[in-house]
């Protein structure tokens, strides 16, 4: 399989038969599998409310009338579409690590996140839900949301050109913290947003990552993070003995050093990163998920939605 093919949708059919669905209220435009906010007079029965004189006769309950001698009218709730926006880091680290960066099976960070947003473009796609993308980092894009196939095909083909361009030189990336930020002000609908990234400059400033998911979550919109790492050698720092040439895939930078020297301070500095991300996301009700990629696409999303579809 081509890398071009790898990218297609076609090829990410495999989780049709899960549903992803919203744990919270959503809002749409077109009759889907959500419960909206909002409510109309056209579909699904709600509940009974006393009428107030002026108001459209049309809905008035005539048979709880003959009953009760009061008049009553139908409240109804629409079933509505979600909204999803895929958050996709291409910073340099996420073409980490370089030699798996075409092997479909087995992904670098970012081809993880690729191939996993489109599997999951499909299955919205089957429930008429409509998708966007962003992209953050080396590239800057945004997409508008749409359902159709042409708009699938546009967001695989521009995830492929990035797949292509990863080798470009490094420049000024926007944040993670500044994307989420942009979000919350862009996005004025309730949404579900779906992050992929390995938090890599997030370690830098934690609390400003952490300012950036309340300002998201204070719209209402629903957060999974796929915090992608390499969990071998970016969490366990495992490494053969002996003196290694590190090099920055942010700025090129190089730092010769014995791995077994720093490994003890670097899990330890891990793991408390770890410990922050953990606890608040549990407390702003974010859904977190920290995923190795060298167990490949399949597996974890899998998982991740068989999990998902027990909460319902």
């Amino acid at each position: 399989m081509s890398d071009n093919q790898a990218l297609e949708p076609y090829n990410y059919r495999d989780f049709e038969h899960l549903e992803l669905l919203a744990r919270q209220v959503v809002e749409g435009f077109i009759t889907g599998l959500h419960k909206s906010p909002f409510h109309g007079f056209s579909v699904e029965f709600s509940e009974h409310r006393i009428y107030n004189p002026g108001e459209s006769i049309r809905n008035i309950d005539w048979k709880l009338f003959a009953r009760t001698d009061r008049l009553y009218t139908k409240r109804y709730e629409e079933e509505t579409n979600l909204r999803c926006r895929f958050l996709l880091d291409t910073s340099g680290s996420m073409f980490y690590p370089q030699e798996r960066m075409r092997n479909f099976q087995y992904p670098s960070k970012f081809l993880f996140g690729a191939t996993s947003i489109l599997a999951l473009m499909n299955l919205l796609k089957r429930q008429r839900d409509a998708v966007a993308l962003s992209l953050f980092g080396r590239s800057d894009f945004h997409s508008q949301s749409g359902s159709t196939y042409q708009h699938h095909k546009a967001i695989a083909t521009k995830l492929y050109q990035v797949l292509e361009q990863n080798q470009l030189q490094a420049k000024e990336e926007v944040s993670l913290s500044e994307q989420l930020h942009l979000m919350a002000e862009r996005t004025a609908r309730r949404s579900m947003v779906i992050v992929f990234s390995d938090l890599l400059d997030v370690q830098d400033d934690p609390e400003a990552f952490l300012n950036a998911l309340q300002h998201l979550k204070h719209g209402k919109h629903e957060i999974v993070l796929f915090w992608t790492i390499d969990q071998s050698t970016e969490s366990n720092f495992n490494f053969d003995s002996g003196p290694h040439r590190f090099v920055d895939l942010e700025t090129g930078l190089e730092l010769k050093l014995n791995p077994a020297e720093i490994k003890d301070s670097y899990q330890r500095k891990m793991e408390g990163f770890r410990k922050l991300i953990t606890e608040k996301c549990l407390q702003y009700q974010i859904d977190l998920h920290e995923v190795d990629v060298a167990q490949g696409y399949q597996r974890i999303l899998q998982s991740y939605l068989i999990k998902r579809k027990k909460l319902f």
